[in-house]
């Protein structure tokens, strides 16, 4: 038996009795008619079954996808428990959405970025680029489309539009305040300072070089303050548990830290259970401090004191610059969003 046709633009113009351009004006541009016509018109497509135009075939025919191509760095498991990228991609989202435009999430692997090749077939009219290394071979695959951009925090690119926050002015805030607490004796956890990072110590931090624009200006602004010769342990990802070892080798030096600085919330979670481990308290025996106020920073135990990035409003402004790209605009100078000292229970002075 054969099949019964899928109703199409022509089905419902043929039963309201209406040209094909109006009902057509009636999904795409629906002030062009008055609410009484396109009420029955949608009226008359749901009883028929019709569910709007073909979103393939209105690119075919308009060279346009209506999507915003997002690419990170890592894999879509460890970007999802990233809860700083999950704030700033939901300011994102919640921006374009408004403006009927679609996410393509292009997840990355090893940290590099999405594959060229992913990065060549995605359906997007523009592209957000959040935190890749400054050599990340996604970014010239973007270039050679000719498709606009806008970076969320690394690489700083030419003729690129760029939302950042101060990040060395933000780890040296932090770093400050612990250092007019009293604190000498500091370690600190960094990120990976190369895509194929490792665990461990960090020696010759002054002249390790890294791809990873944030990575070298939180470490840098923490030993602004600390000194150059401040024990620095690396880790392979943001995450609680790498945190956890990290301070736990950072604290079993002689003589031992006072006081942990973390290059995000993530890793200082992990300080947190590294220092009871190991029978001490925080913060009478090790402060620990942090970076991007993620909800769970004011509900740790103790609630970790933390520099606050803007996580929702970067993610918003990215969103407000790659509409303004698709609409001609210009990318404009990079925009860097100000940072905060959230001071909480987690530092005290040293005893």
């Amino acid at each position: 038996m054969d099949r019964p046709r899928k109703p199409t633009l022509d089905t419902v113009a043929g039963a309201v009795g209406v040209s094909r351009a109006t009902v057509s004006n009636a999904y795409n541009r629906p002030d062009q008619l008055s609410a009484a016509l396109r009420e029955r018109i949608m009226a008359t497509a749901a009883s028929l079954g019709y569910a709007g135009p073909d979103p393939v075939a209105r690119s075919l025919a308009t060279r346009h996808s209506a999507a915003v191509g997002f690419m990170l760095g890592q894999g879509l498991s460890a970007a999802f428990a990233d809860a700083a990228l999950s704030i700033v991609l939901d300011g994102l989202a919640s921006t374009v959405d408004v403006h009927d435009h679609c996410l393509v999430l292009m997840p990355g692997r090893d940290k590099g970025g999405p594959r060229p090749e992913t990065v060549a077939r995605a359906q997007a009219d523009v592209v957000v680029a959040y935190s890749l290394p400054d050599d990340a071979p996604a970014l010239a695959a973007v270039r050679a489309r000719g498709l606009p951009m806008v970076v969320i925090d690394q690489p700083v690119l030419p003729d690129t539009a760029l939302v950042e926050v101060d990040d060395f002015g933000g780890a040296r805030l932090a770093a400050s305040a612990l250092w007019e607490l009293g604190h000498r004796r500091f370690g600190v956890m960094t990120f990976a300072l190369h895509a194929d990072g490792h665990n461990g110590p960090v020696s010759h931090v002054r002249q390790a070089s890294t791809s990873f624009r944030v990575t070298r200006d939180r470490l840098h602004g923490y030993l602004d303050v600390t000194g150059a010769d401040t024990p620095v342990w690396e880790c392979a990802g943001s995450s609680r548990e790498l945190g956890r070892a990290g301070a736990r080798a950072l604290l079993s030096a002689s003589p031992r830290p006072t006081a942990l600085l973390c290059a995000s919330d993530e890793l200082a979670f992990g300080a947190l259970q590294a220092v009871r481990d190991l029978g001490l308290r925080v913060p009478a025996d090790v402060s620990v401090a942090g970076f991007d106020d993620v909800p769970a920073a004011e509900h740790a135990d103790p609630p970790l004191t933390t520099v606050r990035q803007p996580l929702a409003e970067k993610g918003r402004h990215a969103g407000e610059l790659a509409l303004r790209l698709l609409d001609g605009g210009r990318p404009g100078e990079p925009t860097r969003l100000a940072v905060s000292l959230v001071s909480r229970d987690s530092t005290a002075p040293p005893k």
